[in-house]
């Protein structure tokens, strides 16, 4: 009995049957256990570490086969994930440079266009005041008309 502040404390526990199922149920593990760690001679002891020793790596051999397996397949996909990867980089690599290659072809013809446009126009106007100034002076003038469009380079 406990001492409580108002005086003995009293605890009352009801058991609403009785403990032979516990009991039973404790005699069967019991028995287990007891055949489990029964002294054997040390020849049969030998003999079932020999066979556990051997079904373990039985059981550990089997596992990193199959762990090799799986990761020789992943290495593989992951190999060829990246050969597609370095194709499509190698293909968009290309494109941009024959993209580059035809703009440089097209922005030197349109450079080539522009001074064929260039020395025409500057060839006219040369004749125009040319022939302004031969009608008027009945002479040649060449500085005149290099003012007006100078040679290109």
């Amino acid at each position: 009995m406990a001492q409580g502040e108002d005086g003995p404390l009293v605890v009352i526990e009801r058991d609403g049957g009785s403990n032979t199922g516990a009991f039973l149920l404790g005699a069967v593990v019991g028995a287990g256990l007891a055949l489990l760690f029964a002294p054997r001679s040390g020849k049969e002891t030998q003999e079932q570490l020999k066979a556990r020793a051997l079904e373990f790596r039985d059981v550990a051999q089997e596992r990193v086969r199959a762990a090799q397996e799986g990761l020789e397949e992943r290495l593989g996909r992951a190999g060829e994930q990246v050969r597609e990867q370095i194709e499509s980089v190698k293909g968009a690599v290309d494109a941009g440079r024959q993209a580059a290659l035809d703009a440089r072809a097209e922005l030197q013809d349109r450079i080539e266009t522009s001074k064929a446009a260039y020395r025409a126009a500057s060839d006219a106007a040369r004749q125009v005041v040319h022939d302004a100034g031969a009608q008027e002076n009945g002479e040649h003038d060449d500085d005149a008309a290099d003012e007006l469009a100078p040679p290109l380079d």
